[in-house]
């Protein structure tokens, strides 16, 4: 009796396994479909690397935060640079279209690395590097590391300070060895991206999220099994490796643009920005007053006036 009823439980068990992974599956494909590659899928030392190439003029990069894509950058802020730049806007790993380099997080420095060299691919071997939020982060540690693979910096938003506030339970279980392999398929199974939707509302905060924005971002694309481990384990490890990069900002010696909204709540511009203008030499901080995380959303022309004036400072505009 105890052997049949074990029996059972399993075929139960392997029944609700199956699916769940068909319904991630569905999900994804629907996800997938709905908002498929915008750009060109490169060949990157056998990693495949997604690019948006819009524009003409001196080369920029465009980096985008956590659980983001290029759409992120083409939504809004694009527009209002295309006319005067060549635009290499890219998935970070494991995010959109870019291959994850590993499956326990790519660190900041593997990611600039990667970029860096698919940029090198298309011909931008110095480009303006801007990157958002966590894209922030990656676009210090490419100066950092890499300082002759671009030609001036514009962290919008960045990740660069330290903090005291723990990892969110979210995280903490979708980055977690064992718990995250569990619940990663049942979110990308049964979390709508209604919901998805509707958490993003809270990042645009004091702001609204600008009218479209959510269907044109794909929440559906975040919500996929490979993307939200990916996200996952980079957020988990961001600390320690923030930790790493603080000490050296100091060697940063391209022309530095910092851009950042005072009313920003998620990466609180007196923890971030309001120390890395100390710390990089001859840097220059714009604190849009009033303005929250999204200033590439919400506030794109001063996004775009710091480019041109990191652009101008390294003698290409």
């Amino acid at each position: 009796m105890g052997a049949s009823l074990l029996i059972s439980f399993g075929f139960v068990l392997v029944a609700c396994a199956g699916y769940v992974l068909w319904k991630a599956r569905r999900h994804e494909a629907a996800a997938e479909a709905s908002h498929p590659p915008e750009g060109q899928i490169l060949d990157v030392n056998g990693h495949h690397v997604h690019v948006v190439v819009r524009g003409s003029g001196p080369d920029l990069v465009l980096i985008h935060g956590a659980s983001g894509s290029t759409r992120d950058m083409t939504f809004e802020l694009a527009w209002h640079l295309e006319d005067r730049y060549r635009l290499l806007i890219f998935d970070r790993p494991g995010l959109g279209y870019t291959d994850r380099i590993n499956r326990t997080g790519a660190t900041l420095v593997e990611q600039a690395d990667l970029l860096s060299i698919a940029a090198a691919q298309l011909g931008a071997v110095k480009p303006i590097v801007a990157g958002q939020s966590y894209g922030g982060a990656v676009a210090l540690a490419w100066a950092v590391h890499f300082p002759d693979r671009l030609s001036a910096l514009v962290p919008i938003s960045a990740v660069s300070s330290i903090w005291k506030t723990p990892l969110d339970l979210y995280y903490r279980t979708v980055s977690h060895p064992w718990l995250g392999p569990v619940v990663v398929p049942l979110l990308a199974a049964f979390v709508s991206d209604a919901y998805v939707d509707k958490v993003m509302k809270f990042v645009f905060e004091p702001q609204s999220e600008p009218a479209g924005y959510g269907s044109y971002f794909g929440p559906g694309l975040t919500l996929r099994r490979k993307t939200l481990r990916a996200n996952g384990l980079q957020r988990a490890n961001l600390l320690r490796e923030i930790h790493a990069l603080y000490p050296r900002y100091s060697e940063i010696m391209v022309p530095t643009e910092i851009v950042h909204g005072d009313s920003d709540l998620t990466v609180p511009a007196w923890n971030h920005s309001e120390r890395l203008v100390t710390r990089i030499p001859d840097a220059a901080l714009t604190l849009l007053p009033g303005i929250g995380h999204m200033p590439q959303h919400v506030a794109a022309p001063d996004c775009a006036a710091a480019i041109d004036r990191a652009a101008r400072r390294a003698g290409l505009h």
